[in-house]
This record gives structure tokens, C-alpha cells and sequence, in this order.
């Protein structure tokens, strides 16, 4: 029985749309990496970045894997394709479980981090953290960690001064301020960019489903076409 041409050439396709999926999902999880520039609050906003990373590689490697089992008809290729594309699938199946269920349990996390570091007001803080914080503070328009301006003890940085008049201000000295903590904004980020993950996470496994499909029937035919006692 002949290998059915259509199925072998579409496994094959799907394949280097799998490849080019870990690529890209390599290239913006470093670009993310490179853009944190060292910086601890934005890690905490962008969780998981190297897990990413390493995914974005396991993805590339099984996707070269999965073509040359497709165009050298390797039943053993396909196998071992097959049983890494299940395996992931379970993965990213019980990690979205987790995910979804557990999402507070990251924003408290998130949070203790952040009461941790601002149990001394901010201006007696190291000159990193120091800088973290006001650079954090001039991309999200907010000030301080938890409690606002407060924060500062008093000695507050122009990263606080309310130069956008649509975002929560208060004024403090005859000057405007931020009123809002960054905290707050860092969470809501941290929720935004689990609702893309998490879709994101979807769209994987719902290729992992046709890949196992498409790379199960054409090992079945491969054995047919081999015959019964072909290993």
C-alpha cells in the first residue's frame, strides 16, 4: 500500500509552520529578555521569560525533528515526534490548569515581593533599586511601590510628577504627583499578559492535536506499506 502523498506533504507543512512558530516565540522572548534591561520590576511583570525561551527551542527542535520523519517516512522519527508532541501537549495542558486556577496566587506573590522591598522608604534603598523603581515609574505613570508617593519618605523624584493629567494625580507641596502605586499597575500587567499566554498556549495545543494526527496516520501507513514484520 502506498503512502498517501497528501498526508505526508501536509505533516511536512505542518511542520515548518511549527518551526517558524519557535522561532518566533524565541526571537520576542528574547527581544523581552534584552528589553528588561536588568530590571526587577519588569521581570516581575513579565513572568517566565526563560521558560519561553526554552520552549521556543524544544518547539524548533521538534519541528525539524517532526520534517525529517515526514520526508524520510521514518516510522521511528514519527514515533518519537509523536510521544514529544503528547507529552507537551499533557505540559502546557496542566500548566494552563495551573495558570488559570492559581492566578491569585500570583498576584499575592507578586505583591509580598513588592512589600518586601519597600519595608524601608524608597530613598533609603540601594541606588539599583533606587533607579529601578523611577524607571518603572516614567513607563507605567505611577509612583512608589504600594503606598504611592508615601513611599519615598518624603524626598519624592520628578519620575513622580503628574506630567500626564489623565492618569490619578494628587497634590503634595503645591506640586502634582502620581497618586497611583506601581504595584497596582505591575499586577494588571501581570494579568493582561497571562490572558496572552494563556491563549497563546491554546493555539499550541490545538497544533500539538493535528501534529499528533497527521504524524499517527502517517506512521500507521508506513507500517502498512512495510508490512507486518517491518520494525
Amino acid at each position: 500500500m502506498a503512502v498517501n502523498k497528501t498526508i505526508k506533504y501536509l505533516l511536512f507543512f505542518f511542520n515548518f509552520l511549527f518551526w517558524v512558530s519557535g522561532c518566533i516565540i524565541l526571537g520576542v522572548s528574547i527581544y523581552m529578555k534584552v528589553s528588561m534591561d536588568g530590571n526587577v520590576f519588569t521581570s516581575m511583570a513579565l513572568p517566565g521569560v526563560d521558560l519561553m525561551i526554552a520552549i521556543g527551542v524544544i518547539i524548533i527542535l521538534l519541528g525539524f525533528l517532526g520534517c525529517c520523519g515526514a520526508i524520510r517516512e521514518s516510522r521511528c522519527l514519527l514515533l518519537l515526534f509523536f510521544i514529544s508532541l503528547l507529552l507537551i501537549f499533557i505540559l502546557l495542558l496542566a500548566a494552563g490548569i495551573v495558570a488559570a486556577v492559581d492566578k491569585d496566587k500570583v498576584n499575592d506573590w507578586t505583591k509580598e515581593r513588592l512589600n518586601d522591598l519597600d519595608r524601608l522608604p524608597l530613598q533609603d534603598q540601594t541606588a539599583e533599586i533606587k533607579t529601578d523603581v523611577q524607571k518603572l515609574e516614567a513607563e507605567l505613570k505611577c509612583c512608589g511601590l504600594t503606598r504611592g508617593p508615601g513611599d519615598w519618605g518624603g524626598a519624592i523624584p520628578s519620575s513622580c510628577h503628574c506630567n500626564d493629567h489623565s492618569q490619578p494625580c494628587e497634590n503634595i507641596g503645591g506640586q502634582m504627583f502620581y497618586s497611583t502605586p506601581c504595584s497596582t499597575l505591575i499586577i494588571r500587567v501581570l494579568e493582561d499578559n497571562m490572558v496572552v499566554v494563556l491563549g497563546i498556549a491554546f493555539a499550541i495545543a490545538i497544533l500539538l492535536i493535528f501534529g499528533m494526527a497527521f504524524a499517527m496516520t502517517l506512521y500507521c501507513q508506513i507500517g502498512k506499506k512495510e508490512g507486518p514484520t517491518t520494525a
